[in-house]
């Protein structure tokens, strides 16, 4: 498995969406495409949430222009979804909204004592696609979260402090209360 960049390489840098992909491959910016790590974007029962019977949500709002890569995502969901369904069982919908357009590149450089020797090549080369990413704007969902009452708003809010180190930036939880 090929050990990645720390995010901090990537999530706040200004970046042009490098998504190109054709179906012809010459015409294709993009030769090899990294799978995309994001199994579900939707979780719990969805069918409450239509009907009404889930009156209560959270919103994850993105304070910064970010990158989240599609790995951070992945964690972040599987972590939230785990202790929902423990804790609420079914009684939920969980939503993953970003999804991961954006290819990351990497240009791989040789680094620690004699790599000076071993290695020659440009600084700014254009890199092979390493990973997946969403870029966000100020104010982009991540996540949406709806719960049947207070108890469970407390909870869910709990759980995205918890996922809060896992994410670039500064994010912000909006409540909303749809009862009638």
């Amino acid at each position: 498995m090929a050990v990645l960049r720390k995010a901090l390489a990537y999530s706040k840098k200004k970046v042009l969406p490098y998504t190109r992909i054709s179906k012809k491959k010459k015409k294709s910016f993009i030769k090899t495409v990294p799978p995309q790590k994001i199994v579900k974007f939707t979780m719990g029962r969805p069918d409450l949430y239509d009907a009404g019977k889930l009156p209560f949500s959270l919103t994850v709002l993105s304070l910064e222009k970010v990158q989240v890569r599609h790995n951070a995502l992945e964690a972040c969901r599987q972590y939230v979804n785990k202790k929902l369904e423990k804790e609420l069982v079914g009684q939920y919908v969980f939503n993953v909204i970003p999804f991961p357009h954006h290819i990351q590149r990497e240009n791989k450089m040789l680094t620690g004592a004699g790599a000076d020797r071993m290695q020659t090549g440009m600084q700014l080369a254009f890199g092979k696609s390493v990973g997946k990413a969403a870029i966000l704007k100020p104010g982009s969902k991540m996540f949406f979260i709806a719960v049947p009452n207070k108890k469970a708003v407390s909870f869910a809010r709990k759980l995205i402090k918890q996922i809060k180190s896992k994410l670039p930036g500064k994010i912000k939880i909006i409540e909303e209360n749809n009862s009638k």
